[in-house]
Order: structure tokens, then sequence, then C-alpha cells
């Protein structure tokens, strides 16, 4: 359905500019698409005046390259004019298969290859864009937030040199730690979470879940998740649990201390659906044991929500647990790159965000309020109140 209900009440900032980085060619397409539907479809007695030059085209991508030299060095190019433009670049750092030459070696791009390919587009715009904002989904180390030692503060330091070079927003999704925004007090920044998405889509392929406390509980796996939980929790009228990871810290094995038991905390599972919400799985080892707790414990069936599906350690043990009925279903949004051969699993279910972000995109280009769009209580409560109803997809 077409975004028809939008009325323009601002005009825009400036003509807007999408840069999807080749990391985030598929995703920024998509994003695109939607952005050309709404606005042909959109009506305004204000449309034909020179505030809205260029408001309805064929295609809002701008075009860019961030070629190599043989030395595995980079630069930043930019195919078309930017000037003016309210500019909006889209970069996933978590995207492990674009490569580059160095050498002659074949070398698979890491965050950081990534995150200097973005300064370099950035760079690339020489200060003639009319506003430069970076949607980044997972915020460039975003694990590196605080200093528990005599070590680097990453995430912050990269948020302080994007706005020295202009930046104006920063949208990024599930932040590991919001509290990072600190570091730049005085530019936007936007953690966006993605709870709405992943009711409607686990409600559109789970047709016979009863919604309530006496069927159904949100999991944290672990004291980090909490927040999300409570939030998941309070929305959709459920109890709430969570997980205490017990870890070995005389040990480290494969640069973290060991867990040793998953301390649950919370009321009894037995006979309920249970939903384990998280910003992320990178080898999954932690959510694939608190799922196979949950199941020790009695759960009917067992759902996994996070943001980012890495799966550092490849899907053999996923496959595993799903043949032997420890997990149900895993939802993981598009936000990063989905490997072929995860989008083939029967237990995943892929979370298109790509409408949400051309969203975000209309109403920043517009400056119009956020709110409603970060805060989708409403929508939720009518998404739950069609599903008892029986009005299902």
């Amino acid at each position: 359905m077409l975004y028809e209900e939008k009325q323009i009440e601002t005009i825009p900032v400036g003509p807007l500019g999408l840069i999807p980085l080749r990391s985030c060619t598929a995703l920024g397409k998509k994003v695109d698409e939607w952005l050309v539907d709404w606005r042909r479809e959109r009506e305004s007695e204000h449309k034909s005046t020179i505030h809205f030059a260029e408001y309805q085209r064929d295609t809002y991508i701008l075009g860019s390259r961030t070629p190599r030299f043989g030395s595995g060095e980079g630069k930043g190019e930019s195919l078309e004019s930017v000037r003016g433009d309210d500019l909006y670049i889209m970069v996933d750092v978590c995207n492990y298969n674009e490569t580059y030459s160095l050498n002659g070696l074949k070398n698979h791009m890491s965050p950081d290859d990534h995150y200097q390919d973005l300064k370099r587009i950035i760079a690339a715009a020489a200060g003639k864009a009319r506003r430069i904002n970076v949607i980044m989904p997972f915020l460039y180390e975003s694990r590196q937030h605080k200093r528990t030692g005599r070590e680097s503060l990453d995430c912050a330091a990269m948020l302080q040199e994007l706005t020295a070079m202009g930046v104006e927003n920063i949208i990024t999704f599930d932040a590991h730690d919001p509290r990072v925004q600190n570091a730049i007090p005085l530019k936007g920044f936007e953690t966006v979470q993605p709870i709405y998405q992943f009711i409607k889509h686990l409600l559109k392929h789970e047709k016979d879940l009863q919604i309530d406390s006496d069927h159904m509980m949100i999991i944290s796996p672990d004291e980090g998740a909490t927040g999300r939980a409570i939030y998941f929790a309070n929305v959709m009228g459920l109890d709430m649990g969570m997980f205490y990871k017990r870890r070995d810290y005389t040990r480290v094995i494969n640069g973290r201390n060991p867990i040793v038991a998953h301390e649950f905390l919370g009321a009894n599972v037995e006979g309920k659906d249970v939903v384990i919400i998280d910003d992320m799985i990178s080898s999954g080892e932690s959510m694939l044991d608190t799922a196979k707790e949950l199941k020790r414990r009695g759960a009917r069936k067992v759902f996994v929500c996070t943001t980012f599906g890495l799966f550092t350690n490849g899907l053999k043990k996923f496959d595993e647990y799903y043949e032997n009925g420890y997990i149900d279903r895993i939802l993981t949004t598009n936000l990063v790159y989905q490997t072929p051969e995860l989008l083939a699993k029967p237990w995943y279910i892929d979370v298109d965000m790509s409408k949400y972000i051309a969203l975000i995109i209309d109403n920043l280009n517009h400056d119009s309020s956020l709110n409603e769009l970060l805060n989708p209580t409403g929508r939720i409560n009518r998404l739950l109140e069609k599903y008892r109803s029986g009005e299902r997809d």
C-alpha cells in the first residue's frame, strides 16, 4: 500500500538524494522504490513550485563509486551533482561479501573498509550538499562503546569524526548502547527499534498464537537486553523473564570469558510460547543456550527476534537446534548482509526494513517529526487487535 495518507505540510530541506554504498545496494534500491511510488502518488497544490524542484523523479539514487588502486588504497567519487541536495548515505559496515583487490589478492571488506568508503563519499561531496545524513543500520564499533580499562573509545570517536566532516543526522538501528550519542550532543542521532516489524512478521507467519500473559512470554537472554524486553513485553501486555549469564572470569576463550551457567529469573514458562529479544546474533552460542534452557523448562515454542543476524560461526548449529526442536523461528532484519543460504532456511524469517527506512527519509526530508515512527505503540496495538479478531493477512 502506498503511503498516500501523508500530507505535505512543509517544504523539503532540499532535493532528495540517496547514495547507497555498494555494501547497501540491494536495500538502497528497495528504499528508492518506496520513495518514488509515494512521491508520484502524493497530491499537493504546491508541487509545481520552485520549492519542490525535482520532487518527483524516476529514481533518487545518485551515482557514486569507491574504486581501489592496485595497492589497496581507495577514493570516493560522486558521479552526479549534489549541490543543494539533502543527501542520505547508506552503509552496511557488516557486509563481508564485498571484496577488493590488493596486490592481486582478493580481500573481503571489513567494517573498517566500509567506514573509510563512507568518509570518502562524504569528502567527495566537498561541502556542496545542503545537508548530509548517514544511515548506518549497524553502528560502526558500537560494541566498543565504553572504556573498562586503558582502551580506545572507537564508537564515540567515529561519531565525532563524522559530525566534524559535516554530517547533521546519524540514523542507526538498535544501538548496542544508545548512550553513546552523548559523544555528539548537538547533532541528530536516532536509534530506531524494529519492534513493530518483528511483531508484524511473527504474526504473519504464526497463525495459532494466543497473545496474553497466560500463553506467551518475552525473554531477555542477558541483563544487557532487559530494556528491549521490557518495552516489547509492555506493548504486548505480556510478562517478562531474563537470564543471568554466570561467567568464568579466570579464563578467556575466543576473546571472552566463557559462560558457566544461565540462571533464569522469571515466572514459569511451561506450556508458553516465548520470544527471545536481543540486538544481534553474533556466533549465536548464547542465544542457542537460552533457547535450549527454555525448552528444558517446558516452553511450547521458542522464537528468536534480533535486529542483526551476523551468524559469524555459520548456520550448522542453528540447523541442529531446529531439527532437535529447540528453536522454532528466528527473525532478523535485512539491515545487514544476508547470505542466500540463510534466506533459504525453513526456520528463518526475513524482516524487511526498507519501507521503514523510506518513511524516516521522507519525514526527515520534509523536516517532519519522527515521533510516531520511533514510538509505534499505537500501530502495534492495532496490529494485535486485528490478529486477535481473526483479521490476518
